[in-house]
């Protein structure tokens, strides 16, 4: 895109409406397709990263480093992969220069407005990005410190619920003896589901949106049957598609969305916890009795947990811990399912099969003779058939 100033000169870069606030969460829920966002973010995580990346952005403009050097977080590559440009270190300066909704122009790592310059940093590449996770990784031990600590504390915190299952909520919906679909929204997650087509459709699994996952899940063609997560960053037309509602709340009961479902005439049940709506999804899932948890969207390499903050690293960590024997990822699913032989396919194959011998044998004037040859047919058919499964 090109900007025309004044004198009707053509100038450099790109343009767009800047898009500023300190918080980058503050941000996620109004930009929208050629936005330049302007925010304050150390470290930008996986999640932000790919909020951003949804929203189709044209640039990044971090007043903070995007990679500190603490740990290898994952956003900024992520952003620079798709093709998003990321500038960073512009400092504080550019939020008393910068209105919210202003026209800028953003041109090698420095951002205008008209002709006036209103920040500049550092323009980060591919190979950048990769440099600085590579020297990032050398902080990792302090994080993994901090992480045990955190994971300790959490441990105390939520004893009841982890072991006992204290406070995870009664739904209508039967799970008991099911496999579950666990759906996340992510920038893998479109793509997962397609590849987990065919075993949703032999299995029939119980599907569980968690936040935009629960839109992904339609537009992929599918209605939930559970949705967990704050209805705020769900549409409207998902609440409204049937599924039984299950909002996280705080410790102090307090759960954040409640008014809107309310507000459309929808049911739902709360989950006062501190972990992340798809650590509480789990929960559930094998509290409930699910047989079998498949993840789509989701991601718990250790880089990724630490990209969550120690808080919700330490739920995450701790309660896969508590379903490992049930959780699966989709990746691992969709590599290793084989899709059934259905009973109608093998009934048929009997037939032609049948059909074939008494042909033969009608054609044939030395029927007696092949009796028994049919019956030893017969009988190796039938191993066969069983060999299948």
């Amino acid at each position: 895109m090109k900007l025309l100033s004044r004198g009707s000169r053509e100038l450099p870069g790109v343009t767009g409406v800047a898009r500023v606030s300190r918080r980058s969460d503050t941000l996620l829920g109004r930009v929208s397709h050629g936005d330049i966002v302007v925010t304050d973010h150390l470290d930008i995580d996986r999640k932000t990263a790919e909020s951003l990346v949804r929203a189709d952005v044209t640039a990044v403009v971090n007043a903070s480093p995007s990679i500190s050097g603490r740990y290898p977080n994952l956003g900024p590559e992520i952003l620079v992969a798709s093709g998003i440009i990321l500038v960073d270190g512009v400092g504080d300066r550019v939020f008393t220069e910068l209105k919210d909704g202003a026209k800028v122009r953003l041109h090698e790592g420095v951002l205008y407005v008209g002709e006036t310059e209103v920040a500049a940093g550092t323009l980060q590449t591919p190979e950048s990005v990769a440099d600085l996770l590579i020297e990032a990784k050398a902080g990792m031990s302090a994080q993994l410190e901090a992480f045990a600590a955190n994971s300790i504390e959490y441990m105390k915190r939520e004893r009841s619920l982890l072991l006992d299952g204290v406070g995870i909520p009664e739904i209508s919906r039967d799970i008991s003896g099911k496999q579950v679909l666990v759906v996340s929204g992510s920038a893998e997650t479109a793509a997962e589901l397609k590849a987990l087509k065919k075993y949703i459709k032999d299995y029939k699994p119980v599907l569980v949106g968690v936040d935009t996952g629960a839109d992904a899940l339609r537009k992929a063609g599918y209605k939930p049957d559970l949705i967990i997560g704050n209805p705020e960053d769900i549409t409207t037309e998902t609440l409204r598609c049937g599924a039984e509602v299950v909002i996280p709340a705080h410790i102090d009961g307090h759960a954040p969305g409640l008014e809107r479902v309310q507000d459309l005439g929808i049911g739902a049940v709360t989950f006062p916890a501190s972990g992340t709506s798809e650590d509480l999804a789990l929960l559930l899932a094998d509290e409930r009795e699910a047989t079998l948890i498949v993840t789509v969207g989701m991601r718990t390499t250790l880089a990724d947990l630490l990209d969550r903050g120690r808080g919700s690293a330490a739920s995450t960590f701790l309660v896969r811990l508590r379903v490992s024997n049930k959780i699966v990822e989709a990746p691992a699913v969709a590599r290793l399912y084989r899709a059934r032989v259905s009973w109608w396919a093998i009934m048929l194959l009997v037939v032609a099969a049948l059909g074939a011998i008494v042909v033969a044998l009608l054609v044939s004037d030395v029927s007696g003779t092949y009796t028994d040859l049919v019956r030893d047919w017969w009988n190796d058919f039938v191993v066969w058939v069983k060999g299948i499964f």
